[in-house]
């Protein structure tokens, strides 16, 4: 049995991302434990009814995937470049410690999304194996909208690491569905079948009828 923590900037990164492969790790009776960076709190923003739908949400999918704890950094989302990074790691170091996880899933730094690269670039210290040495394995999802977006060609997300996702897909898109602002009628790309198609496309690189594809930072046998 391993311990796995999810890293998410945003609610719903970590069902676009790796939402089959949490799902697999949840059969094989992992421990699995997400942390969110960020929260809607800037009430010039957001209204309270759209923060409580979120809180909703939330607790929602941790139940859809019987995550054992929810660890919330609570920073302003679309503010997290404004935050210092030593603070930032400072409060993931401290989940880290808690959870103590050998699997780590974190987003990728090329993502056009600030919020993302920013906590990628928090991430980057969970290579520190003197730090923490039961992390064995830290693999970077994709994000439709974000990781897809980037068009430098220089940055561009190249995966070399597969999963299987094949009986948890539609799973996936129906936990998906709980979110209700962030899932849209297609060509939009936070959608059901732009979901099933990167699925099938990873499927189609790695001889799956579906998957998911990550980078892989680090792995320690």
């Amino acid at each position: 049995m391993n311990k796995i923590l999810v890293i998410a900037t945003h609610p719903d990164d970590e069902t676009l991302g790796c939402g089959g492969a949490l799902l697999r790790h949840v059969k094989n009776n992992d421990k699995v434990f997400w942390l969110i960076t960020t929260k809607m709190s800037d009430k010039k923003i957001w209204t309270k009814k759209s923060m409580l739908l979120r809180d909703k949400e939330i607790k929602l999918v941790s139940k859809a995937y019987k995550f054992k704890k929810i660890y919330n950094l609570e920073f302003e989302t679309i503010k997290l470049d404004t935050i210092p990074i030593n603070k930032i790691t400072k409060k993931l170091s401290e989940v880290i410690n808690d959870c103590k996880p050998n699997i780590v899933y974190c987003p990728n730094e090329t993502d056009v999304h600030t919020d993302h690269q920013v906590t990628s670039k928090a991430c980057r210290i969970l290579g520190k194996s003197f730090r923490f040495p039961f992390i064995k394995k830290i693999l970077s999802y994709e994000v439709l909208s974000e990781t897809d977006s980037n068009f430098f060609e220089k940055k561009l997300f190249k995966p070399n690491y597969f999963i299987n996702i094949e009986k948890y897909l539609e799973k996936k898109i129906k936990i998906m569905k709980i979110y209700k602002s962030e899932l849209k009628k297609f060509p939009f790309p936070r959608s059901k079948e732009a979901i099933r198609s990167l699925a099938k496309i990873r499927g189609s690189q790695s001889n799956f009828k579906s998957a998911e594809a990550f980078r892989l930072i680090k792995e320690i046998y």
